[in-house]
């Protein structure tokens, strides 16, 4: 049975950025999280532009058509699936989450084509059942490039169920010339990261992980190729190729979503 007496991640993150498929619970978690991190809806905003620029990128100027999403979370405009089509419309979407209210809105409303785009209601951290199901082995049907992404999902992830390895089994999973996507709620503040934590715990009933220092994020790019910026590390997302001067910022910094886009090496030279 669904239980709407608890917040949920999803109706939250869709609040913050001004979506209605939210109750009066999200909300005022959300009211409690702006009072610990005043940046919160602003950093909302900015992981979603980001999202926008990361998946425009990847099928404007590296040509992949095919896109695995887990933790998809509600529909927003423009979803993954509205950005890559504008770019061609051949491209193909898989979305992955284990919600079932998210799986339910998702099909309704991302008006899916069977021949281009799925949801899927699985659990991210399930990568043996995900690669197994009929759609991802369809999308993997002859070895052209997919990009896998990880967008503000990870922080949903236990320290206990290892979200580095699972970004490290997706990855081994992809073909050759593939790409990851990758952001994480960080704060390099221990105490900060331990408030929002506990906070997130207990209000969501445990359907959280944890707040990450900038230097665990790190760790998921470690056998990765990270592109469009100076130095192999990633960065906080509203500076990845930015597009423009008017794009969303935080006015404070509390924390942040830091990430990435990258190449998938292959596996023998992730493994030198």
């Amino acid at each position: 049975m669904l239980d709407f007496s608890k917040p949920s991640v999803a109706r939250m993150y869709d609040y913050l950025l001004g979506g209605t498929d939210n109750y009066k619970v999200d909300r005022e978690a959300c009211a409690e999280l702006l009072r610990m991190a005043p940046s919160t809806r602003e950093l909302a905003l900015v992981n979603r532009a980001f999202l926008v620029r990361a998946v425009r990128y990847l099928a404007q100027e590296r040509g992949v058509r095919r896109f695995l999403d887990h933790g998809s979370g509600l529909p927003t405009s423009p979803n993954v699936h509205e950005v890559t089509q504008a770019v061609d419309p051949s491209c193909e979407v898989v979305y992955i989450d284990n919600d079932p209210v998210v799986a339910a809105h998702g099909r309704m409303g991302l008006a899916e084509d069977p021949s281009t785009t799925a949801v899927l209601e699985m659990d991210m951290r399930e990568t043996d059942k995900i690669f197994e199901s009929p759609r991802v082995k369809h999308l993997l049907r002859d070895d052209q490039p997919v990009a896998a992404l990880f967008i503000s999902v990870l922080h949903c992830i236990r320290n206990d169920d290892d979200p580095w390895d699972l970004v490290r089994r997706v990855a081994a999973r992809l073909p050759a010339g593939s790409y990851m996507v990758v952001s994480q709620l960080a704060s390099d503040d221990p105490d900060l990261r331990n408030e929002i934590t506990e906070f997130m715990d207990t209000v969501t009933g445990g359907n959280w992980g944890e707040v990450r220092s900038l230097d665990e994020v790190n760790r998921f790019f470690a056998r990765l190729e990270l592109l469009e910026v100076k130095e192999q590390k990633p960065v906080e997302v509203s500076l990845w190729h930015p597009d423009s001067d008017l794009a969303p910022r935080q006015r404070s910094k509390e924390w942040i979503e830091y990430g990435g886009v990258a190449l998938v090496k292959p596996a023998a030279e992730s493994s030198a």
